[in-house]
């Protein structure tokens, strides 16, 4: 709501609250609707959407016009046109002084729970006939009959009288101080027999609806202008200031010793050679998770918000320690505008956009919307994280960015993918179309994704059972798509897939995985038993063991077979692990601080030393181009990490 100000609620239904707001870049008076989807089911989510989609869809003077959506406080904030002219009931009473408001019917009364509303269902779909236009003419003469006699045309008990009061066509006579034409209308609109009701160009073509057409444009909710005038003395200074809560915030905890930190980001790649802490929001933030991009770092807290890493300023006054030289910036965490009362789950970031879910499974994206990769059905860039509303009516679970596309699993094991698919087929379309908007990506009956993890020109979901599925590229065997045996004998050699296929190299063919982490052109897995091999390019050894060129079969990380491994994240061109001891190891290409090491070997997995930090456990960690991000928390002298 950052762009709009509330002003007062004008109305209350079953589904939300209606607002009337200001929007603080025109000071146009909008209507912002609001629809707690936090607390609907799949159904009701659904509902919501096609009523946006609907309403996207119009454009006509006299339907209320529809601007943009956004989540805020849990809810789905649907902003519309605002009709000045007031209504229905107040203009019906500005023409009868004797109606009273108790004979207008309220927007709630008499509502049905079926889809639509019953009391303006034809007799032709009472009957189970299918649907046409002369259904439509039927509703709109309910409505006109409704607004000549303020009651409607067909009113019963309850359903089954309702459409047997239908199918008679029964319903009481129009008053006659109403013209005979538009009663006539009325009752023709109103014929059992669809053939006999008049089409929309016959309505629109009677004398007493053509009139009223004509001043369409120029009269039709027309609001007199009324000019108070106000000396510019009264205005008070103070009343265009905004007081700022989060600098108070600020200002307070400067007044107060600095607390243990419940978290610690670290940051290297791009310039740091060495770990380097990042600044948090305050020593309170616990950070659960973190995501990096090619130039965003986020991270999601403990009470899910999510909050990123900005540079300070362009000219790079002041330089983070450890970076390559002094043009390196710092860095400053912010929360995500317009998110504070929704609770964030996880976050993914691809090149130049970020793509965040709450705990209800609601999936929101923004940034660049380059290839289409946001999901909103265009290519527009979106600055505020918006609701990607192909996907209200599911809960997502889980999502992965790759560079320029995005897939993601639902709680019941569908998988959606969008953006670029040219180059190989990455979205699993059976194609290589990019798409603006979500696509259903087919998978076999019999396997049921739990995970997907986005490489830059491929993709892979994992199963429940640990099996992989990869579509896309698979240049120097980075998906394990080639036939090869457990003798290391290469039966077929392939070079892409357009539909998500089974790994088929072993041993990751008749491997339960537990952990998968994708890079530019390698792949990382950790079996069920802590044990780390990896495939693709080797040729900056970021496969950690020596092998020639030609030779594409997987291969077992050798080097810590020692330990248990934990986790995995693979950057461009180098990989790094984490231990069930909290140990980091790296190994790859060196330049430019992508190990977080300084080291003459280094293609060989090496421990990432933590200078200046008590003992601590590895919440998360996370790879992108040249950049690693790693969330630590410490832990107590109890052995137990800080909760």
């Amino acid at each position: 709501m950052e762009k709009y100000e509330k002003i007062r609620v004008v109305g209350r239904g079953a589904y939300g609250t209606v607002h009337l707001c200001c929007r603080l870049s025109d000071r146009k008076l909008v209507i912002i609707k609001q629809i707690p989807v936090e607390q609907m089911t799949k159904e009701e989510r659904q509902a919501a959407l096609n009523e946006v989609k609907v309403l996207s869809m119009l454009h006509h003077p006299n339907i209320i016009e529809y601007y943009e959506n956004f989540l805020e406080d849990k809810a789905l904030m649907i902003v519309m046109e605002y009709a000045q002219g007031g209504t229905l009931l107040e203009y019906l009473q500005s023409r009868n002084e004797n109606l009273l408001e108790e004979e207008v019917l309220s927007s709630k009364s008499k509502a049905y729970t079926v889809v639509g509303t019953p009391c303006y269902i034809s007799p032709e779909l009472c009957e189970g006939k299918p649907y046409n236009q002369k259904s439509d003419i039927w509703a709109l003469g309910c409505v006109l009959y409704e607004l000549a006699s303020l009651k409607r045309a067909f009113e019963a008990a309850n359903l089954p009288a309702l459409i047997l009061k239908i199918m008679r066509g029964t319903f009481s006579p129009i008053s006659d101080q109403y013209s005979e034409e538009l009663r006539s209308l009325i009752l023709s609109m109103l014929h059992l027999d669809p053939a006999r009701r008049p089409h929309i160009n016959q309505i629109m073509a009677c004398p007493i609806i053509i009139n009223a057409l004509i001043n369409l444009h120029t009269d039709t909710g027309k609001v007199a202008c009324v000019r108070v005038h106000r000396p510019l003395s009264n205005l008070p200074g103070s009343s265009r200031s905004r007081t700022s809560v989060r600098g108070v915030g600020l200002a307070r905890d400067g007044m107060v010793g600095k607390p243990r930190a419940l978290s610690s980001v670290l940051c290297w790649g791009g310039g740091l050679t060495q770990p380097t802490r990042l600044p948090l929001p305050s020593p309170d933030t616990q950070v659960v998770q973190v995501a990096a991009g090619r130039t965003q770092r986020a991270a999601v807290t403990k009470h899910g918000r999510l909050f990123v890493w900005e540079p300070v300023g362009m000219g790079g006054e002041i330089a983070l320690p450890g970076a390559l030289d002094s043009g390196h910036s710092a860095l400053i965490p912010r929360y995500l505008e317009g998110q504070a009362a929704v609770t964030i789950q996880h976050v993914a970031c691809g090149d130049l956009f970020t793509a965040c879910l709450t705990d209800r499974g609601i999936l929101m994206t923004y940034g660049s919307g380059v290839h289409g990769c946001l999901g909103h059905g265009n290519y527009s860039d979106v600055t505020q994280a918006k609701i990607v509303e192909a996907l209200l009516g599911y809960e997502v679970v889980q999502v992965s960015c790759g560079a320029s596309h995005v897939l993601a699993v639902t709680n019941e094991h569908e998988i959606f993918a969008w953006g670029r698919g040219d180059n190989a087929g990455r979205l699993g379309l059976g194609n290589e179309e990019s798409s603006p908007a979500p696509q259903p990506v087919a998978v076999p009956d019999d396997v049921r994704p739990c995970s997907v993890h986005c490489g830059v020109d491929c993709s892979v979901i994992r199963t429940l059972d640990g099996a992989l599925l990869c579509c896309g590229s698979n240049r120097n065997n980075k998906l394990a798509l080639d036939q090869i045996t457990a003798e290391g004998v290469l039966e077929r050699l392939v070079e892409e897939v357009h539909v998500l296929t089974p790994v088929a190299s072993a041993p990751i063919s008749n491997m339960q995985v537990q952990v998968v982490a994708v890079g530019t052109s390698h792949t990382a897995v950790v079996n069920a038993e802590g044990k780390c091999y990896t495939f693709g390019s080797n040729q900056f050894r970021q496969l950690g063991f020596d092998k020639e060129p030609q030779d594409r079969r997987p291969g077992l990380l050798r080097a810590l077979t020692s330990y248990s491994i934990t986790t995995v994240a693979c950057g461009d061109t180098f990989t790094v692990a984490v231990t069930d001891a909290g140990d980091i190891f790296s190994w790859g290409k060196s330049a430019r601080g992508r190990l977080g090491r300084l080291d003459d070997e280094p293609g060989v997995p090496k421990k990432v030393a933590i200078n200046g930090e008590d003992p601590f456990s590895i919440v998360s960690i996370s790879c992108s181009h040249g950049n690693t991000l790693v969330a630590i928390r410490p832990i107590l002298r109890s052995g137990s990490p800080i909760e």
